[in-house]
């Protein structure tokens, strides 16, 4: 199991180099939307790792809330750049 956990922090680290090259704020914030949900999948591999439950509920609630508001952002950034 540390090794899946180690391997979703190596994929995480794809979309922290793609927000630090220069480009658009749509792919930054698209870039941004990918890191919280693989952030909130290893606090769920983490919850069932330690069998806590609490910490569980909480990526699963990152993971369907957090990349929705995100996503609505960065529309409406993309129509107002045009």
């Amino acid at each position: 199991m540390t090794v899946l956990l180690w391997g979703m922090v190596l994929a995480l680290l794809i979309p922290i180099a793609l927000v630090c090259r220069p480009c658009s704020v749509w792919e930054r914030m698209a870039a941004l939307s990918s890191i919280s949900a693989k952030v909130a999948l290893i606090i769920l591999v983490v919850a069932v790792l330690r069998g806590d439950w609490m910490i569980g509920l909480v990526g699963a609630i990152a993971l369907s809330a957090g990349n929705a508001g995100i996503l609505l952002l960065a529309n409406l950034l993309r129509e107002v750049e045009r």
